[in-house]
């Protein structure tokens, strides 16, 4: 009888001291992971605000087995993904009776970082009426109104990340762990989509993830995911419609229903006119219905006004990153900016930097198609013309952002070129990687993404944007 006693105390010890090594937390954008490897096949995918449950006390080389689903779900994540809200770290109890683990790949991140999320767009429904943007210099919230006439301010500065919280001084090895501790995951992959040519500009679209590189700064850095597969695409027409165009009006609205003709089911386009700043309309909102995006292309028209073309892509970008974006890690779709213009800006308040750093904080690609050869070569002060000022601010919008810019010598290329961005858009490499610099100054990290060579030494070149802005403190 003693001895059956003796059991059931030490049984009932086990659960009880199982049951205060159950730890809630609360996720931002991280994944449970089969093995305890950051490149390791993702389980469940995790979002700010689930709640998930180690599973052990201590972790097993930098990560904690966790569960989710009441333990129907279980994974492997970071330690350093991993921290109290009030500051403290996981207590470190013993290791022993613990199942070996595979050691996690090189390059992981060191420290805890706040995933800065991104507003979600929640307007679907079709919008038949037109809108018209009159940037202003107040801010208002980023969400596009119902289907009437708004006022859209253009903002002067970026927002502010959310600041980490300092550690406090960890418990000792044998403080006791409490039920109800709550822990905040903070991490942020980055995201980026990849174009991969040949030596003849020819898109390939058969690599895996590790025929890639990329580095951030110079430092190269472990990739967690690739995806290959269709995805849809959110995208914007945004065309020119001052009186430099005029001629080419009936051919750009030609080619504007190539490429809604393309989209597929899930993708979804807007068609947005500009002029000046207090011309920018959006004809069309987003909408998967290609007759609806075809009827705003008929009613574009050619009026008098003071070019304002970064006011009209800051604004444009900056819907096109917002609309259906959850933030989710999972939620991946292709985010597209084409601009059709001359690209000669007289008109915009915002300046070229302004939309730069808008850029660099999103994952919206533009694609320029530049009608520049009617702008004057005559150099002014500085030796430059006004067609060589287009060139280059339409060629810097492409490389940033990892698209393309076209310079036709005639109106007769348009059918072409929409074919040509069309087939590019569905033709890319969808890459997140963990970046090992969590610092958090808001400084500019440059990005630089390398391919592999193909079977017989031919040159592939990867096509990305150039960098990205870190968080600010």
């Amino acid at each position: 009888m003693k001895i059956l006693i003796a059991l059931i105390l030490t049984l009932f010890c086990s659960i009880s001291t199982f049951a205060q090594t159950q730890w809630q937390v609360i996720v931002t954008e991280a994944y449970l992971r089969k093995s305890p490897d950051l490149t390791a096949e993702k389980v469940h995918a995790l979002k700010k605000g689930d709640k998930i449950t180690l599973e052990n006390a201590s972790d097993i080389n930098g990560w904690y087995l966790a569960s989710v689903s009441k333990g129907k779900i279980k994974g492997w994540i970071r330690k350093e993904f991993v921290r109290s809200l009030a500051g403290s770290e996981i207590p470190k109890q013993t290791r022993e009776n613990q199942p070996a683990a595979k050691q996690p790949s090189e390059k992981q991140p060191t420290q805890n970082q706040t995933a800065h999320p991104r507003p979600a767009q929640n307007q679907t429904a079709e919008n038949k009426n037109r809108q018209r943007i009159v940037p202003s210099p107040t801010p208002v919230a980023a969400s596009t109104p119902a289907p009437t006439a708004i006022t859209t301010p253009i903002p002067t500065s970026t927002p502010n990340g959310m600041p980490n919280a300092a550690p406090s001084p960890p418990p000792t090895p044998d403080a006791p762990i409490e039920d109800n501790e709550v822990l905040r995951i903070e991490t942020a992959e980055v995201n980026l989509t990849v174009r991969v040519v040949d030596g003849n500009n020819r898109p390939i679209n058969n690599l895996n993830q590790s025929d890639f590189k990329i580095y951030e700064d110079g430092v190269l850095q472990p990739i967690t995911s690739l995806a290959t597969a269709e995805v849809p695409i959110i995208n914007a027409l945004v065309i020119d419609n001052s009186r430099s165009l005029r001629s080419q009006l009936t051919k750009v609205i030609e080619a504007g229903k190539i490429l809604v003709g393309s989209n597929r089911p899930d993708d979804q386009s807007t068609v947005v006119r500009f002029v000046s700043t207090d011309k920018i309309e959006v004809m069309q909102d987003f909408t998967p219905n290609k007759a609806s995006l075809n009827n705003a292309l008929e009613n574009l028209f050619v009026e008098g006004g003071q070019t304002a073309i970064i006011d009209a892509v800051y604004q444009t970008a900056k819907n096109v990153e917002q609309h259906q974006n959850t933030g989710k890690n999972d939620d991946v779709k292709i985010r597209t900016l084409i601009l059709v213009t001359d690209g000669d800006d007289r008109g915009s308040r915002m300046k070229e930097q302004q939309l730069i750093e808008l850029l660099r904080q999103s994952n919206v690609q533009i694609y320029a198609v530049g009608f520049v050869n009617a702008l004057s070569r005559e150099t002014d002060a500085n030796g430059v013309s006004r067609q060589e000022k287009a060139k280059a601010f339409l060629t810097r919008l492409a490389q940033e952002t990892g698209g393309k810019v076209y310079f036709p010598d005639s109106i007769e290329e348009l059918p072409q070129i929409a074919k040509d961005i069309s087939g590019e858009q569905r033709t890319q490499y969808l890459i997140s990687y963990a970046p090992t610099n969590e610092a958090r100054d808001n400084s500019f990290r440059k990005i630089k993404v390398e391919v592999s060579e193909g079977t017989n030494k031919e040159k592939r070149t990867a096509i990305a944007r150039t960098g990205r802005n870190a968080l600010p403190q």
